[in-house]
C-alpha cells in the first residue's frame, strides 16, 4: 500500500511539474523571425544599387528588423508576373511594365527614378544619319510588349515611314548590340545598359534617343519607375516610405559622387565601368531629385501605351506622389 502511494504522489508530482512548464510556456512570446522583402530589379543602373551600395538599405533593415532581398529580372513582364503572385512586394522596372502593372495590378506606381534609357542605335559605321532613313532597313526591337515598341512607331510616324515600312526582327533587348557589331540588323532599340554596352564596344552610335522621341519629363522621357502592391503599401507604409527615401538619397547620391557611383554599379551589377560610364556621362541613363509621379506625367505616358495598344482604353494607372515629396523633404 506504501508503494502504491507513493508511486500516486510520485506521478503527480510531475504531472504538476508537467502542467507548470506549460503555463509558463504559455506566457513566453516566441521571437519573431526577421521578415523577407522581397524587390524586383534589373541588371541596370537603378538607384537601387547605389542605395544598398552606400548603406542607406542597412539602415531600414535594422530601423524595420527586414531582409531586403533583390531579386533579379532579365525584363519587365516576368517582373510582374512576380508582383502579380506576392513573389515580390516591390519593384523597379522600365516606365511600361511600371505603369501596366499600376494599370492592371493591383500595385500603384511610387517614383519615377530613372529618365531616358532607350536609345535606337545604328553600327558605328552605318551612313545613316537620320530617322527617314530607316524606310526598308532591318530593325531589331524587343516585341511589341514592350515600351520600346511605341518608340520605334512614332520615331518613323514623325520621319513620316510607316511600321509597315521597315522589317522587324525580334529580339532580346540584350542582343540587339551583338546583332549591330555582326551586321545582321541596320538599326536596334534598346534599353540601357544594352545601349551604353554597344555604345563602349565602339560597335555602335546613337541614331536618335528617346528624349527627342518623347520628351516627358525635364525635357526628357521617362525610364524606370518603382512601384509596390497595394497591400504591401498599406501594410507597412512607414517601411515603403523608407525605402523610397533610400532610393532618393541614392539619387542624390549619384548626382554629387558621379564617379564613385559608377565604381559602386559595377561592383553591384558586374557591368564593366566603361559601359557604365557611358550610360552616365552620355547621359543615356538620366537622374533627377524630381522622382515625384505627377498627374500630367502620367497621362501622358499612359495615352502614349494607349495609343500603341500596350494599355486598353479602360487602364488607369494608380500612382501616390506622397512617399517620393516625403522624401525629397527628408533629403533636402
Amino acid at each position: 500500500m506504501l508503494h502504491t502511494f507513493l508511486k500516486k504522489t510520485a506521478l503527480k508530482t510531475v504531472f504538476a511539474g508537467a502542467l507548470a512548464v506549460v503555463a509558463l510556456s504559455a506566457n513566453v512570446t516566441p521571437a519573431m523571425a526577421t521578415e523577407t522583402i522581397n524587390f524586383g530589379t534589373q541588371p541596370a543602373t537603378m538607384p537601387i544599387y547605389i542605395a544598398r551600395a552606400m548603406g542607406a538599405l542597412d539602415e531600414v533593415e535594422k530601423k524595420h528588423d527586414v531582409k531586403i532581398e533583390f531579386k533579379v529580372f532579365s525584363y519587365g513582364a516576368p517582373e510582374n508576373q512576380a508582383l502579380a503572385a506576392g513573389e515580390l512586394q516591390i519593384a523597379s522596372a522600365g516606365m511600361g511594365p511600371a505603369i501596366v502593372a499600376a494599370a492592371r495590378l493591383p500595385a500603384k506606381l511610387l517614383a519615377i527614378s530613372i529618365l531616358e534609357q532607350t536609345a535606337i542605335i545604328i553600327p558605328a559605321d552605318s551612313p545613316l544619319k537620320s530617322v527617314s532613313e530607316l524606310k526598308g532597313k532591318k530593325i531589331a526591337y524587343p516585341g511589341k510588349g514592350s515600351q520600346q515598341y511605341p518608340l520605334l512607331v512614332k520615331a518613323l510616324a514623325d520621319a513620316g515611314i510607316d511600321i509597315g515600312d521597315v522589317e522587324l526582327f525580334k529580339t532580346k533587348g540584350s542582343d540587339v548590340p551583338t546583332l549591330l557589331a555582326n551586321k545582321s540588323v541596320d538599326a536596334g532599340i534598346t534599353w540601357d545598359p544594352h545601349v551604353s554596352s554597344a555604345l563602349a564596344s565602339g560597335n555602335a552610335k546613337v541614331l536618335i534617343k528617346a528624349e527627342k522621341i518623347l520628351p516627358i519629363k525635364a525635357g526628357h522621357y521617362i525610364g524606370n519607375g518603382v512601384y509596390a502592391r497595394i497591400d504591401f503599401i498599406e501594410a507597412r507604409p512607414e517601411l515603403v516610405q523608407d525605402i523610397i527615401t533610400a532610393i532618393v538619397k541614392a539619387i542624390d547620391f549619384i548626382l554629387k559622387n558621379e564617379d564613385t557611383a559608377i565604381k559602386m554599379w559595377a561592383d553591384e551589377i558586374g557591368f564593366p565601368e566603361d559601359v557604365i560610364r557611358f550610360a552616365i556621362k552620355e547621359k543615356i541613363s538620366v537622374y533627377n531629385l524630381d522622382v515625384a509621379p505627377e498627374a500630367s506625367t502620367i497621362d501622358a505616358y499612359t495615352k502614349f501605351l494607349k495609343d500603341a495598344g500596350i494599355l486598353k482604353p479602360d487602364d488607369n494607372p494608380q500612382f501616390d506622389a506622397s512617399f517620393a515629396q516625403n522624401a525629397l523633404k527628408m533629403v533636402k
